[in-house]
């Protein structure tokens, strides 16, 4: 059979996967399994090469020699670092001495504390869960208003997804890359150039700046006419703290950030050696503190490296998914259907970030960019599109998915930690509103691309 007559399969086989995962499988596993099943059924029935299944070793030893993806161990290292420390707590503590006395202040608080803490991890559920644990029950014993006080936590919570330094935004980089490359090839035309991570990063800023003073400004807004939601903390609750450790807590976290994302935004160190750079300076910041004891060392070490396993197991299984799907010429098939859309590209990418936003109900952001963007990307490339535009509206279209009821990523992992007092539909409403300002966020970056590839162009 003809690859016209085979690609059909690589759709049956997306689909596939997505009746596999209900049944609870690990996504990676699901990923493989599917792939290779569909192999041997195209190679009884239509005529798939097996010979590219021996691909996959050489694969897997460029997913290891990958010198952007080597800096994710130190990220990951860098941000269980940080949740083994007490320095969220110190921030919040720091952050209620400072708004704690006015009505909104802790939410303030909430929403600047996940800022801090979101980009160290990239994972929605670890933020999620800290927030819930630390920030909320001192919402709700000062009175705030239960929906108000888990739409904070839930906004802040997705942070991680789309402030650098978030390992989601490096493989984006690293998929992009190649995505950006096939894309040229489907137009004709010499392959040039290469998508940096540090150009996604500079993509981010404008657009994760106007969502970040969005959500503040909500958050002021319920303040200024609704005091009532939002009362000032306890006296009690708020611990005094000298000017001087004020300073310390909040500068030297914030200072760190700004210098790992500077660093690799102003080209002065590639990404792997920031990670380190991080990573030393998270090392020698728990040892100062006298909380990096060797059995906390140890266990640190050893998360590390299961979710570091879990990251390369998921990128080597979209691997073997997307090799085989473009065994199937489906690649070439998905170029066909898109390009055909009604509306052309507009029409195309609202299709593409439609499925990415349901996707976001029930996978991770790792998940959804691991499948989305090497089989879908280089069509909307090849069409014209913008590789960092795409880049930032898939971030934050994966981001807003995670807030929707009622399966959303976010309200999940807070209704996990939540009092039972706190119900359900109060963490539905009250992701109501972070949802509409990431609506208009979405709204403002398909009208103006610019803002996206403003600072990376220049």
């Amino acid at each position: 059979m003809t690859l016209r007559e085979t690609a059909p399969l690589g759709l049956f086989m997306f689909a596939a996967v997505f009746l596999v995962l209900p049944f609870g499988f690990p996504v990676a596993f699901t990923l493989i399994g599917t792939a290779l099943t569909f192999a041997v059924i195209g190679y009884l029935f239509a005529g798939f090469d097996l010979f590219l299944v021996s691909l996959l070793p050489i694969r897997a030893v460029g997913l290891m020699e990958n010198d952007l993806l080597q800096a994710l161990p130190l990220f990951v290292y860098l941000g269980v670092i940080m949740q083994r420390t007490t320095l969220a707590r110190e921030l919040l503590e720091a952050m209620a001495s400072l708004f704690g006395r006015r009505p909104g202040g802790l939410g303030l608080s909430a929403l600047l504390l996940g800022a801090l803490l979101a980009p160290t991890t990239g994972a929605v559920g670890a933020t999620v869960l800290t927030l819930g644990l630390l920030v909320l029950p001192n919402m709700l014993h000062a009175g705030y208003d239960r929906r108000f006080a888990s739409g904070i936590v839930c906004g802040a919570g997705t942070l991680g997804t789309v402030l650098p330094p978030s390992i989601i935004l490096i493989v984006l980089a690293d998929l992009m890359r190649g995505a950006t490359a096939e894309g040229q090839s489907l137009r004709g035309v010499a392959v040039s150039g290469s998508l940096l991570v540090k150009d996604i990063y500079l993509g981010m800023l404008l657009p994760v700046g106007i969502l970040l003073l969005g959500y503040l400004l909500y958050a002021l807004l319920v303040a200024w006419r609704r005091p009532a939601w939002c009362p000032p903390a306890e006296a009690a609750s708020r611990v005094p703290m000298a000017r001087w450790r004020l300073a310390l807590v909040i500068l030297v976290p914030l200072g760190f950030l700004l210098l790992l994302v500077g660093s690799i935004v102003t080209g002065r160190i590639y990404a792997v050696e920031a990670a380190a750079l991080g990573a030393i300076g998270a090392t020698i910041y728990a040892l100062v503190r006298r909380e990096l004891t060797m059995a906390r060392f140890a266990e640190t070490v050893r998360m590390v490296m299961q979710l570091t396993g879990m990251m390369f197991a998921l990128l080597l299984a979209a691997s073997v998914f997307t090799l085989v799907f473009r065994g199937f010429g489906s690649d070439v098939l998905v170029h066909q259907l898109l390009a055909r859309t009604p509306g052309g590209l507009g029409g195309a990418v609202f299709a593409v970030f439609g499925i990415a936003f349901v996707f976001g109900f029930f996978l991770d952001a790792l998940e959804i960019v691991l499948l989305v963007v090497p089989i879908a990307m280089p069509s909307l490339l090849a069409m014209g599109a913008d590789p960092i535009w795409l880049s930032v509206l898939l971030a934050i279209t994966v981001q807003t998915s995670f807030l929707m009821p009622p399966t959303g990523f976010a309200l999940f992992f807070l209704r996990s930690v939540a009092p039972p007092e706190l119900q359900t539909t109060d963490i539905y409403r009250g992701a109501l509103p972070f949802i509409a300002i990431q609506f208009v966020v979405l709204a403002l970056l398909v009208s103006f691309p610019v803002l996206a590839t403003w600072l990376p162009h220049r």
